[in-house]
């Protein structure tokens, strides 16, 4: 494996393997999966638990990033925001890059095994599969629902989080699985709309291509309804006080507003500004969750 990596590494530099893990998006499940962890607990998390949980997860997701930049090469050289791509580019070979990625997925579930638990390492290692396999290597290519379908996988990072401090499932963290599997939909389906022609380009079934413009806006202003719903209720089940309650309703109805003018397309650039916004939105929705978890410790 170490020989196949320096063979290309006259090419290749760090910051292509740093960008083969799609760091801002394993940035963003990380902090999904400190808002777990620290929601699990009324005490502490062990330092351990905090720094190596975390780690594991950040290089499975890595790993799981690697294997989609391999997967999607010949869509990635079709679509302008990927085809510089360090796979794409010929910066890094395929080979090269496949073990990279066993070599993180192994390291992440070396970690997991080590210093969190058994349930932790292996809903990882599910979610992993999930994510490229099952979503990247099928469903992207299969059917316009692909997003909804394989968003399951995006969304555990707070329930691996909150397992890896606690060693069990629940139905606090399941929750968050399911605010986060609200919000993919919306949030991906904004950038397919932005980046409709590539997609039908490269062939990928994405719902604009396959059922126009209108159709996914509709559906993305009913999603965003469900997912509005949803956030409400870490508040309805009193896992969450006053604080995330209003968070909630102020990031929601922002949320409401950008697919409420999309659908009317009544600004220029709707679908890219919605899909900016559902990135912030996501970040401070579970930065509300942590700060009233605190607060509410303190009363």
């Amino acid at each position: 494996m170490a020989t196949m990596l320096r063979a290309h590494s006259e090419h290749a530099s760090w910051r292509d393997y740093l960008e083969l893990t799609k760091p801002r998006v394993v940035m963003l499940m990380l902090i999904t999966s400190l808002v777990g962890m620290f929601l699990a607990t009324r005490a502490g998390v062990p330092w351990a638990v905090l720094l190596f949980g975390n780690l594991g997860i950040g290089l499975c997701a890595g790993a799981a990033a690697a294997v989609n930049h391999v997967v999607d090469r010949r869509i990635d050289s079709i679509m302008a925001r990927t085809h510089k791509r360090p796979v794409t580019a010929g910066r890094v070979s395929p080979v090269a890059a496949l073990a990279f990625a066993l070599l993180l997925a192994v390291a992440g579930m070396s970690l997991l095994l080590v210093f969190t638990n058994e349930l932790a390492a292996w809903l990882t290692l599910a979610s992993l599969l999930g994510y490229a396999v099952i979503y990247t290597g099928f469903l992207k290519r299969a059917t316009p629902q692909n997003i909804v379908i394989g968003g399951l996988a995006g969304a555990a990072p707070p329930l691996l989080g909150w397992v890896a401090v606690t060693g069990h499932l629940s139905a606090e963290p399941l929750l968050l699985v399911l605010i986060i599997f609200a919000w993919t939909p919306p949030h991906f389906w904004a950038l397919a709309i932005h980046r409709k022609e590539e997609y039908a380009k490269a062939d990928i079934p994405m719902l604009p291509v396959t059922h126009g413009e209108h159709y996914t806006k509709v559906h993305i202003l009913l999603y965003t309804l469900a997912m509005f719903a949803v956030t409400l209720l870490p508040y309805a089940i009193h896992m969450s006080g006053p604080l995330y309650l209003v968070c909630a309703l102020l990031l929601g109805g922002r949320f409401l507003h950008w697919a409420w003018v999309l659908y009317r397309d009544s600004k220029p650039h709707a679908a890219i500004n919605t899909f900016k916004y559902s990135i912030w939105y996501l970040f401070l929705l579970f930065i509300a969750l942590l700060a009233d978890h605190y607060l509410l410790l303190n009363i």
